[in-house]
């Protein structure tokens, strides 16, 4: 049975705790991001299933069809971001309620805090990598004024 301490354990507990809260403040930006991003590949996304599907003007169809399998790849990529970064999240703030119960209780669980933070910084790799890939496929479309190859 977990047995309570005295409040200076408390506060304690709480400073340790308030460490990983700087990370979600990052996580929940970088989704933010993300979830921007993804809002304009749905839209672009949409722009260019309504020109196919009014067949406006044929001879780009093919450009349209390839442009639109990029944004379901791109798509893919935002939607795995923003899950690894909901992981990131929750692994974190498991992370807080493990170290404030570790030093407010009796409960032995500093072992369980430290896989629950690397498999929350790991996420959040995970996720960044995905974020990389994601802008580097948006970047291969752009010609910048460049005639085509």
């Amino acid at each position: 049975m977990a047995v309570f301490v005295e409040s200076a354990t408390v506060t304690h507990g709480i400073q340790l705790a308030v460490a990983p809260v700087f990370l979600l403040t990052a996580v929940s930006g970088m989704i933010g991001a993300v979830a921007g991003r993804l809002s304009r590949i749905i839209d672009r996304g949409r722009v260019l299933e309504e020109k196919l599907r009014l067949d406006a003007e044929p001879v780009l169809a093919p450009q349209w069809n390839a442009e639109l399998g990029m944004l379901r790849t791109r798509g893919r990529l935002a939607n795995s971001t923003i899950g690894l970064l909901t992981l990131c999240a929750f692994m974190i703030g498991l992370t807080i309620v493990i170290l404030f119960l570790g030093e407010t209780t009796a409960l032995r669980v500093d072992r369980y805090a430290i896989y629950a933070f690397l498999a929350g910084v790991s996420c959040f790799m995970a996720a960044l990598c995905c974020f990389f890939a994601e802008t580097l496929l948006a970047t291969r479309v752009l010609k910048f004024g460049q005639a085509e190859d």
